[in-house]
């Protein structure tokens, strides 16, 4: 089965100012705000949806395709994706673009501050999912928004069921798109909050969205996930990680495992159980695309974290 990933591809700039943002910013001048933070501390990380998305699937062992659109600045990401042997055939670079790019200013009470350049992923819609790559199933994340409507329709159109994965991009739509999608689509994944969102926006409960895809995944953070799928709840349980270093990506990291569960044909809680597992990994250290593992220390992980056989 080959997966077609279609969203972001971005740099993170991440930034540690070592204060605290409230002492700077005054309430009562907050309409005048003119404010510079010093940020000794600065780190460029490897990112955006599906970048990472794939970046996981790859270490468990599983391919895929990504289609994004990129900027003239891509040559240090380009190195990346080809020591990874992942594909970029349907990576397209718009040499009048920066790539996308977020600017994250983190105090010491954790509050962040973000600026986010969506640059040539604005022009998403440039890219088409393709009819003769041997595409057997999608995945929709955040991307630009007419390239996201687009690449659904495509997928639709050529009978490829995909994941609809809306995350940060899902305010850029109303319910009717929402609920086009969703027709679309044949599963769909949010975290927590984006799922209370996607309900209020749609109108519809979620179990009224789980009846019209093949499964709805919801995860929940340290409470773990929930899929519904065939009328069934299946409650996954969350993993213990060894430390919490950085959230950031691990909801790409889970979405990896839940391709890999979709690729593979393993059960809803063989699927939910893998997917929390990779996101546990992942927030053990910094960036998106830093933490490393194999296909058999994810099968002992799994073992020791739920005392059963690993589906892998």
């Amino acid at each position: 089965m080959s997966a077609l990933i279609c969203g972001s591809m971005a740099y993170d700039n991440i930034m540690v100012f070592r204060g605290r943002f409230k002492e700077h910013i005054l309430p009562d001048q907050i309409h005048i705000l003119n404010v510079a933070f010093l940020v000794p501390d600065m780190r460029q990380e490897l990112g955006g949806c599906a970048g990472n998305i794939a970046y996981n699937l790859r270490l468990l062992g599983g391919e895929s395709l990504i289609m994004a659109t990129v900027g003239r600045d891509f040559g240090r990401y380009r190195e990346r994706l080809r020591e990874l042997g992942l594909a970029e055939r349907f990576i397209t670079e718009l040499p009048a673009a920066l790539t996308a790019q977020a600017f994250i200013t983190t105090d010491l009470d954790d509050n962040q501050i973000t600026a986010f350049h969506p640059g040539a992923m604005d022009q998403a819609h440039v890219n088409r999912v393709p009819a003769d790559a041997g595409v057997t199933l999608g995945m929709i994340s955040p991307d630009g928004r007419q390239g996201m409507i687009e690449h659904a329709a495509q997928f639709a159109a050529l009978g490829i069921p995909f994941v609809f994965d809306p995350g940060q991009g899902l305010p850029m739509f109303d319910g009717e798109d929402l609920r086009h999608f969703i027709g679309q689509a044949a599963w769909v994944t949010v975290n927590d909050y984006e799922g209370r969102l996607l309900c209020e926006r749609t109108g519809w409960s979620e179990e009224r969205i789980a009846a019209g895809v093949r499964a709805l995944i919801v995860t929940r953070g340290a409470q773990g996930s929930t899929i519904f799928a065939g009328g069934r709840r299946h409650d996954i349980p969350p993993v213990r990680a060894e430390r919490i270093a950085d959230p950031t990506g691990c909801g790409d990291a889970y979405r990896a495992g839940l391709l890999y569960g979709l690729m593979h044909g393993l059960a809803w809680e063989e699927t939910g159980r893998l997917a929390s597992l990779i996101g546990a990994l992942k927030i053990a250290h910094q960036g998106t695309q830093n933490h490393v593992f194999t296909p058999p220390a994810i099968a002992t992980a799994y073992r020791k974290a739920f005392g059963q056989a690993p589906p892998l």
